[in-house]
């Protein structure tokens, strides 16, 4: 245990970019638990300045932003969250819904004693940020999302992700999941099939400052990114050239940049109707 102890110092000092790449989403160097509204949340901590909250996707965890934490932790206080029943974030539950998700958001950042963040959100972490604006809007300062949709079925996503995903149903529909990981598995997949139900109308509450961003080849159709661009007061969007659903990944340095610029422009206007 006491050698343990005397080389923990420098195991952290590796981690911390010492001659070692950092291991986001398992850093002990960073890495904290919260209980929250009863799951225990895993999320990790870089930089200081204003806080930034990072949401990741349907499957991912915090480590999906390693191309980004770097950029953003050298202006803001970075906190990464693996969000309930996902990487080391438990969730016993049998139901999981992006409401829950959004009011645990929410109750992180009050038991950080955060008052308000800005909010990066990737795929289901985008569609998280944008009901975090609507149920709890004094905790988002300003929010970008990229690869988001409001509902699940063809009209929203492009068809080959719709098939996969119907496949996917009939495959698993009929199946009793014992083994806990394959259980938790399904409960994830559930989110995205069944959710989320957000009508284009619901987005005028959003008074948030909102970036839209997509992926010109994204698997969320580009019509429906445009929409929820269209119902949003006060919003800029972005589709990334030559991009698929991973923009955050596939563009970083640029992502990085412009999701950056938008969080520090100093006024918004609301678009003309």
């Amino acid at each position: 245990m006491r050698r343990y102890c005397l080389l923990l110092p420098f195991l952290l000092l590796s981690y911390l970019g010492l001659g070692q790449a950092v291991p986001y989403g398992n850093n002990p160097a960073a890495g904290h638990y919260a209980t929250v509204r009863g799951v225990k949340l895993y999320y990790e901590t870089y930089g200081k300045g204003a806080p930034l909250l990072l949401i990741h996707g349907n499957g991912g965890t915090s480590k999906d932003f390693s191309q980004n934490i770097p950029y953003f932790a050298k202006k803001y206080r970075v906190v990464a969250l693996d969000s309930r029943a996902h990487g080391k974030s438990t969730d016993a539950g049998d139901s999981l819904s992006f409401e829950m998700m959004a009011d645990d958001c929410a109750a992180l950042l009050t038991q950080l004693h955060l008052d308000s963040a800005y909010v990066l959100g990737w795929s289901d972490g985008g569609i998280t940020a944008l009901i975090l604006a609507m149920r709890h809007p004094s905790k988002v300062k300003r929010l970008a999302a990229t690869g988001a949709n409001l509902w699940p079925d063809s009209t929203a996503l492009m068809p080959e992700l719709w098939q996969q995903m119907q496949r996917g149903y009939r495959e698993g529909k009929n199946q009793t999941f014992t083994d806990p990981k394959r259980k938790n598995d399904w409960k994830v997949f559930l989110l995205d099939w069944k959710e989320p139900h957000v009508p284009l109308t619901a987005l005028a509450k959003i008074k948030t400052p909102s970036f839209i961003i997509a992926g010109d080849r994204d698997v969320i159709r580009p019509e429906h990114t445009v929409a929820i661009y269209q119902n949003l007061p006060y919003a800029w969007l972005w589709i990334v050239p030559n991009s698929g659903h991973g923009t955050l990944q596939e563009h970083a340095d640029e992502f990085n940049r412009k999701t950056d610029a938008f969080f520090q422009a100093r006024a918004l206007p609301m678009k003309a109707k």
